[in-house]
């Protein structure tokens, strides 16, 4: 687009210098016309005065006039497109830098948009490991609770077996020694009445002899 503003300047300065030229060609006719002549011929001087400036007048300055006629239009018409080739390029201006704004102002928004999820994703992330880190530590000390517990029964268990074993040892023990008692107890009964039987045979056994 500034190379059609340049070229239209151009086209303006070559139109217009030629025509200058022209419009300025019938002052020297002018003059020329208007050159003093000898007193001598005076009553030709006033006859031809009289028509030639008529004529004069009513061709030469007829065409500069025309001339600066249209150059004067041809300056407005330029001057025209110029100021409307000022205000194409000014709207169009205005149009590129709305489209750029409108660019900005949409990646800014695309900018905090994904800010705004990336933290809320963030904050998410946050949360969800936290709260798996609750539940790991929840489930960390349910399992220490059950290990306790499974032991402290183990524990109980080996000491009621222990007990048990213990009566049932004493119990063994005292039938044992209850059991050696009454052998004891037989034996010593044997050897009483033993005793008892012998006496009278050896007695009778010494009478015989």
């Amino acid at each position: 687009i500034p190379y059609c503003f340049v070229l239209l300047h151009r086209r303006g300065s070559h139109s217009t210098s030629p025509r200058r030229h022209k419009s300025r060609s019938p002052t020297p006719r002018r003059r020329t016309i208007r050159s003093p002549t000898p007193r001598r011929h005076k009553s030709r001087r006033s006859t031809s005065s009289s028509v030639s400036p008529i004529n004069n007048k009513s061709s030469s300055p007829s065409v500069g006039a025309i001339d600066r006629k249209n150059a004067i239009e041809k300056l407005k018409i330029e001057e025209e497109e110029k100021k409307r080739y000022t205000v194409i390029l000014h709207e169009a201006e205005l149009k590129l830098l709305e489209e750029e704004t409108a660019k900005r102002v949409e990646e800014a928004i695309r900018k905090q948009v994904e800010e705004r999820l990336n933290s809320e994703e963030e904050q998410a992330r946050r949360e969800r490991e936290k709260l798996d880190k609750m539940l790991e530590e929840n489930r960390r000390r349910v399992e220490e609770a059950q290990k306790r517990e499974a032991l402290e029964q183990q524990r109980k268990e080996e000491e009621c077996y222990r007990e048990l074993e213990q009566l049932q040892r004493q119990k063994e023990e005292a039938m044992r020694r209850k059991k050696l008692e009454e052998e004891e107890e037989r034996s010593n009964q044997m050897k009483l009445l033993g005793k008892n039987k012998t006496r009278p045979k050896l007695s009778f056994g010494l009478g015989l002899k």
